[in-house]
């Protein structure tokens, strides 16, 4: 079965959308979008040395993009707004990483690939890989849940409860690194953020409950990977971003429905 290109691609998309939904509510609810994108670029630079050094793309991405993270996190507050430290650090690790990959000499990469994604392309072993992320991610919301809903919800109630916000803050930053990497071979380090972000966003207004956002924006994720691949097969185009066309369309739908329905259309 796993021999037919689309059912790997289609493996692969679930794969990401599962990582991708409980992490990209917290990403919503924290207001993390920007963050999110800065991580997605470093990635990049991550790319690039992983290739010079040789060694596993997806160790180096997952390596650079948690170095950016706690840049961040150890940056803010120093004078800078965090959109404008974000800004400097994303574009700033991207342009780098660019640059980076003009130097590498004797290795052939595709870089719109690693830009858009190449979800085609997907092998048995990039399988495992992102499986096995998006199970490692999966495990470690549904270990700290309570905790990271606690921590989200206000600081200083999690501090009574006993509970260190920061060190929240360091599990949704690993998870995020992770999803990073896993994601890249899908969609892309540029439409990474539209995964995270845009299913979450479609299932806010459908949910009553935290975890029923998580599920639903599951399962938009995935709505969205398969229809996306069908799309681009049947109207040649390109499986990433149409991916998150999809993604896009259903949480237009969605609003649009919830605005008939509040003005009584």
């Amino acid at each position: 079965m796993l021999d037919d290109f689309m059912t790997r691609a289609t493996l692969a998309g679930v794969g990401v959308a599962f990582a991708a939904a409980p992490l990209g509510c917290f990403v919503v609810w924290r207001r993390m979008a920007y963050f999110g994108d800065a991580t997605a670029h470093a990635a990049i630079l991550g790319i690039a040395l992983s290739l010079a050094l040789q060694v596993s793309v997806f160790a180096g991405a997952t390596i650079v993009a948690l170095i950016m993270a706690f840049a961040v996190t150890q940056l803010a507050g120093r004078g800078y707004a965090m959109d404008t430290l974000l800004g400097v650090l994303a574009h700033s690790s991207l342009a780098f990483g660019l640059v980076a990959v003009s130097f590498l000499s004797g290795v052939r990469i595709d870089l719109m690939a690693y830009l858009f994604g190449d979800i085609l392309a997907v092998s048995r072993g990039d399988l495992l890989v992102i499986w096995g992320g998006a199970a490692l991610v999966v495990g470690l919301i549904l270990w700290r849940w309570s905790a990271l809903l606690t921590s989200t919800l206000n600081e200083e109630l999690a501090y009574a409860s006993g509970l260190d916000p920061k060190r929240e803050q360091l599990i949704l930053t690993v998870s995020l690194a992770i999803t990073v990497a896993v994601a890249i071979k899908v969609v892309g380090v540029l439409l990474i953020a539209a995964m995270l972000i845009i299913p979450a966003a479609a299932a806010r207004g459908l949910a009553r409950t935290p975890e029923a956002m998580a599920g639903i924006a599951a399962t938009i994720g995935a709505i969205a990977a398969i229809a996306g691949l069908r799309g681009a097969y049947v109207f040649d185009t390109p499986a990433g971003p149409s991916i998150v066309c999809v993604a896009a369309l259903i949480f237009a739908g969605l609003n649009l429905m919830g605005w008939r329905s509040r003005s009584g259309g």
